[in-house]
């Protein structure tokens, strides 16, 4: 007998709250982290077609870490559509002016770019420094087997 996949109903997900520290982490690894949390890729009910991700909160966005000159030689373009409307903003100046958005937007680029992705991308609660106003949720440190 062969036996059948179970597909997951909405009732049967469990969505818990983890919290990161994101001080001294490569940006890219943290955002590969978090973006297989937000899916839930890392459950064995994982369902391309369904959320079945966690919530998460990443604490010290700002103390996070760019490898070799990407400090120096990484920008972040956007296209107004208009002729000429091409705005070029060096990484350093977005982490002065908005320290949040270098993760925001790291991990943005890593979840499908659909209406369930947006849906995931409101699970990702990001600020500055290490405090959250998310205590009530009963937010857990991210274990070793989830990585980071």
């Amino acid at each position: 007998m062969i036996p059948k996949t179970r597909a997951v109903k909405a009732s049967e997900v469990e969505q818990r709250w983890w919290v990161v520290d994101a001080t001294d982490v490569p940006l890219g690894r943290l955002a590969t982290r978090v973006a297989t949390i937000l899916k839930g890729k890392h459950k064995p009910m994982y369902s391309t077609h369904m959320d079945v991700g966690d919530y998460v909160v990443v604490v010290n966005a700002e103390k996070v870490q760019l490898t070799g000159n990407k400090w120096s030689q990484k920008v972040y373009k956007h296209h107004s559509g208009y002729p000429g409307g091409l705005k070029v903003e060096p990484v350093a100046t977005v982490r002065a002016a908005h320290p949040t958005r270098l993760v925001e937007r790291a991990v943005k680029g890593m979840l499908p770019k659909t209406a369930l992705g947006d849906h995931m991308l409101q699970k990702l609660k990001v600020y500055a420094g290490p405090k959250h106003p998310h205590a009530a949720q009963q937010v857990e440190p991210l274990p070793p087997t989830l990585g980071l």
